[in-house]
């Protein structure tokens, strides 16, 4: 069944760092569209980070912004929004706030945190972007309308550790994922990069049978199993090659236009070997 919707992860996939996207990728994705493929992009970031990206593409698409909470053309039309209950955004706060982690809020499209320190910084330094430094009485103010709150820790062994601690807290209301090694995710429950993925293909017309996403992370895994044809990056964690239909070169290499070459448009050039299948 041909592919209508092709859905990319960013960072690890179409972009190796910052917002930069190659020109292999742009051209890939441009000749997919003329072949009549909707092709957009499922983020963890905030929609104004994921914009950039976008219009180098230059497709006016809607976005998958904050693991599935926010979708959005870059013309600024709102398909669904997802926000964390405001109560419960403040305890999550606080819970943060007794243990002294780091966590930032994304409340009116402004990243902002307690104060810049090295989990500041890495962030900004990955996304591109510069956040506001509002202390902690700053993000108990914007406690409404945040599609997500993001923990950044040290490295892994940390982000584990707490990932159990948010879900042993907070899991029954709230969904918590790692987008990296250092990066924990929670958004309402019932939001992923999965369901936005279904929302978007029926308000499209499109079946899930037609859809194909392609990612690398943890927060990908959702909708890799929720696709009709699912594409895990060379360089993706050994967690979602199993889990996937076929596996592309890595980001570096552009295994994202190597994917939209041979998986959706059929084209035999630089066609990567597949997972399975």
């Amino acid at each position: 069944m041909a592919i209508k919707l092709f859905v990319s992860d960013l960072d690890g996939t179409m972009l190796p760092d910052g917002n930069v996207v190659s020109a292999e990728n742009i051209a890939a994705v441009r000749r997919a569209a003329a072949a009549g493929v909707t092709v957009t992009i499922a983020t963890g970031r905030m929609f104004e980070a994921a914009l950039p990206v976008a219009r180098a593409l230059g497709v006016d698409v809607p976005i998958i912004s904050y693991n599935g909470g926010l979708i959005k053309s870059p013309s600024g039309r709102v398909y669904e929004e997802h926000t964390v209950d405001s109560a419960l955004a403040h305890n999550i706060i606080a819970f943060c706030k007794e243990r002294g982690w780091y966590i930032q809020s994304y409340s009116g499209g402004v990243l902002r945190y307690v104060e810049a320190c090295d989990e500041s910084r890495f962030y900004e330094n990955s996304q591109q972007l510069t956040g506001q430094a509002v202390g902690w009485d700053g993000l108990f103010t914007h406690t409404e309308g945040n599609c997500k709150l993001l923990l950044a820790t040290k490295g892994r062994d940390v982000t584990l550790v707490r990932t159990e601690a948010v879900l042993a807290a907070f899991g029954e209301r709230v969904d918590v994922t790692r987008s990296a090694d250092r990066l924990i995710e929670i958004v309402p429950k019932g939001i992923s990069k999965a369901s936005a993925l279904k929302s978007l293909a029926g308000k499209l017309g499109i079946s899930i049978a037609e859809t194909m996403a392609i990612g690398d992370a943890y927060n990908d895994l959702p909708m890799l199993k929720a696709a009709g044809k699912s594409i895990a990056m060379g360089n993706a964690f050994p967690e979602v090659k199993e889990v996937t239909d076929y596996e592309t070169l890595t980001c570096e290499e552009n295994g994202l236009a190597a994917a939209i070459y041979h998986y959706v448009l059929g084209m035999e050039a630089d066609a990567p070997v597949p997972l399975r299948g």
